[in-house]
C-alpha cells in the first residue's frame, strides 16, 4: 500500500512540474534567460519522470536501482515506447549542466523541445490513465 501511495504522490510533483514545462514550450521564443529556466525545468522535470517511474515499476514488483534501469524497464512493459529518446535525454543529463554556454543551451533547448518534451508528455499521460 505505501508503495502505491508514494508513486501517486511523485506522479502528482511530475504533473505540476510537466505543466511548467508545457508553459515554457508554449511560450515560443526564449531570451537567454528563460532558456535557461527551460533547461532546468526540463532537468527536475526529468528526474521526477524516472523517479516516479522507479516507484511505479516498484509497485509493480520490480526492483529498480538507477534511471537506466527504470527506463529499461519502462520500455520492456510498455510504460514508455521510446526507449531510445529516454537514453539519450539521461546521457544529455551532463551537457544540461552546461547552460552557460549558448551554443550547448541552444542544443539542449531543442532537444528538449524536439525530442524530450514529447516523452515527458507521454509518459504523464500513460501514468494518469493507471493513476
Amino acid at each position: 500500500m505505501d508503495l502505491d501511495i508514494r508513486w501517486k504522490q511523485r506522479f502528482s510533483n511530475f504533473k505540476k512540474a510537466s505543466l511548467q514545462l508545457q508553459e515554457f514550450i508554449e511560450k515560443g521564443e526564449l531570451n537567454k534567460f528563460e532558456m535557461q529556466g527551460l533547461i532546468q525545468c526540463f532537468e527536475y522535470t526529468f528526474e521526477l519522470a524516472w523517479k516516479t517511474m522507479k516507484d511505479y515499476l516498484e509497485q509493480e514488483g520490480f526492483q529498480v536501482k538507477s534511471p537506466r534501469k527504470a527506463i529499461q524497464i519502462a520500455f520492456q512493459t510498455g510504460l514508455i515506447t521510446d526507449g531510445h529518446s529516454w537514453i539519450d535525454a539521461l546521457e544529455k543529463r551532463n551537457l544540461m549542466a552546461h547552460t552557460y554556454n549558448e551554443n550547448i543551451a541552444k542544443e539542449a533547448e531543442v532537444l528538449i523541445r524536439e525530442r524530450y518534451y514529447k516523452i515527458i508528455q507521454e509518459l504523464c499521460s500513460k501514468l494518469g490513465e493507471l493513476a
